[in-house]
């Protein structure tokens, strides 16, 4: 797939950034606002797969497999689970308890540790949609061939 003209291309150049930037306020803010993990998540992976719709599959340089992004994911699940179990080694005896200090209601460092959780199903949602996105654009690449 070679992607598509070049007005699409410089377009998607000027906003991709915004549309990731956007991605990333909405998970650091989830908890003051509505959005978090999931909808920040959703935004960002939106940002690659506008990237991968306007230069093409060639930009990524697949090769039949999306590995890259599923190791992303694990890493999502992998630090979310590590949050949760911290809090029974912390000392709290609880699991997912909120262990760190709650801060100024209203101020972004106000939750303890609900933004970490945030940041955590943020990049396993990017990356889970980002290999959905990208195992459909494989496989009709190779129903193409």
């Amino acid at each position: 797939m070679n992607g598509m003209t070049p007005i699409v291309k410089k377009v998607t150049q000027l906003i991709v950034g915004l549309i990731f930037l956007y991605g990333i306020y909405i998970i650091t803010h989830g908890h003051l606002t509505p959005g978090g993990g999931f909808a920040g998540g959703a935004v960002v992976a939106g940002s690659f797969i506008l990237l991968v719709l306007a230069y093409g599959s060639d930009i990524l340089k697949l090769k039949k497999r999306e590995e890259g992004s599923s190791v992303v994911e694990s890493l999502g699940i992998f630090l979310f689970i590590v949050l949760a179990f911290a809090a029974i080694f912390i000392g709290t005896k609880v699991f997912f308890a909120n262990y760190l200090p709650k801060g100024v209601i209203g101020e972004l460092i106000s939750a303890g540790v609900i933004p970490l959780y945030n940041i955590a199903v943020g990049i396993e949602v990017a990356a889970a949609l980002f290999t959905i996105f990208l195992a459909l654009v494989i496989y009709k690449e190779e129903v193409l061939k």
